[in-house]
């Protein structure tokens, strides 16, 4: 099921097209919107999914051998490791999940005009989200978190309508942003029973909120953004921000959580002071070995490494912006200014052979040629509500 109902404000419900998309293109064709990946797996063949077999079970599952697997499992159960592996492969097999990329993609320049979209139409605010959220620091003030969590919020109602129509639950949920850049799979040590969140870093004095793993329960409060504003305010929470927010409804709502590195950026083309110094926001160069958990990136030549790192680093705020930088896991780009020229070839480099083909195409990407490709998804999908391919597709594309 498909649902975009503007180019600025949309909702995504996808179920047998994975296959035939990269994961990127989602960064690189849609605007702004709320995408929800349905996988039965216990249903749906896995290799109806080879991009997210590969991601989750090549990568995930078969390095249940490597040392990092042996090592995450409690002292003295070494030695039934085997069968632990094979119980938490079965279990996994058999689960139902949801993935839900929420957020919009116009900052991401894939080699043509970027996307460029009028104002979503604003939300009424109420009197309790005045009280509970703040504009500072948000570039569309209290909208655009109203704006962003009514996106979040949409992938929970598409999870339960979906739910009740085909009379079964999901085992557990995956939340992540569409403007994000993955350079890795995720690992075997992320936990699917209680909500997991990148680790600590650019949590802006609450939690880093680009993702979130969990299984259903604790998912239905991480993805309930507006519907608790009112207990929050009830609470006394006041002034909070979008990763303030996100922590308070947690912690009110007594769900668990922890925090993990994981091998994905933001990437982003707003321009931040250099060198950033205590609530600066440093910029991580895309070639960053990381993991970066959700730190903001651009592709760039690294202006700044090895002790530079370490200097900035330490001399940023803990609890704001700050992103792990040990083991030399963390570039610096000097983000004063817009992306430099000749970013193509650093993202071609960094991002490989199939992702670079994939930006190549889009950068020679004519109107028709996207008409094509859109009406080929809606083919795809079980339910398509969306203005015409042709008002998407004219958002920057050549005719």
């Amino acid at each position: 099921m498909l649902k975009l109902k503007s180019p600025q404000k949309a909702t995504m419900q996808i179920t047998r097209w994975v296959s035939d998309l990269d994961w990127r293109l989602l960064l690189l064709i849609i605007p702004s919107l709320s995408v929800l990946v349905f996988l039965s797996l216990s249903s749906t063949p896995i290799d109806s999914f080879p991009s997210l077999r590969s991601f989750i079970f090549n990568h995930t599952l078969l390095t249940s051998n490597s040392p990092d697997f042996v090592n995450s499992l409690p002292s003295g159960v070494h030695n039934r490791r085997e069968s632990s592996v094979a119980k938490w492969k079965d279990e996994l097999l058999r689960s139902r999940m949801a993935v839900c990329l929420v957020g919009g993609a116009r900052r991401w320049r894939p080699g043509w005009h970027r996307f460029e979209s009028s104002s979503p139409k604003p939300l009424n605010e109420t009197e309790s989200q005045v009280r509970v959220l703040t504009a500072a620091n948000s570039p569309n003030g209290i909208q655009g978190l109203l704006q962003y969590f009514n996106l979040v919020e949409g992938c929970l109602q598409m999870i339960e309508t979906y739910q009740k129509r085909k009379n079964f639950t999901y085992d557990w949920i995956v939340r992540t942003r569409v403007d994000g850049y993955w350079n890795a799979p995720l690992g075997p040590r992320i936990s699917f029973r209680v909500n997991t969140l990148s680790r600590p870093g650019s949590d802006y004095g609450g939690l880093n909120d680009r993702l979130g793993i969990g299984d259903l329960n604790t998912s239905k409060v991480a993805l309930a953004r507006l519907s608790l504003i009112p207990k929050l305010d009830s609470a006394g929470f006041h002034q909070l921000n979008s990763e303030t927010s996100f922590k308070a409804q947690l912690t009110t709502q007594h769900v668990p959580y922890l925090t993990k590195r994981v091998p994905f950026c933001i990437v982003t083309d707003r321009r931040y002071g250099f060198p950033p110094s205590r609530f600066g926001v440093p910029v991580a160069a895309l070639s960053s070995p990381g993991p970066l958990s959700g730190a903001k990136c651009r592709p760039c030549t690294a202006a700044c490494q090895g002790r530079c790192v370490a200097g900035v680093m330490r001399s940023l705020y803990k609890g704001w912006s700050w992103t792990d930088w040990d083991n030399g896991s963390l570039e610096l780009c000097n983000a004063r200014d817009q992306w430099e020229r000749g970013w193509e070839k650093i993202f071609d480099k960094v991002a490989g052979k199939k992702s670079a083909s994939v930006r190549k195409r889009f950068a020679d990407l004519k109107k028709k040629e996207c008409v094509d490709d859109f009406n080929e998804m809606k083919k795809r999908v079980s339910n398509w509500e969306a203005p015409p391919p042709e008002e998407l597709c004219g958002l920057g594309l050549a005719v």
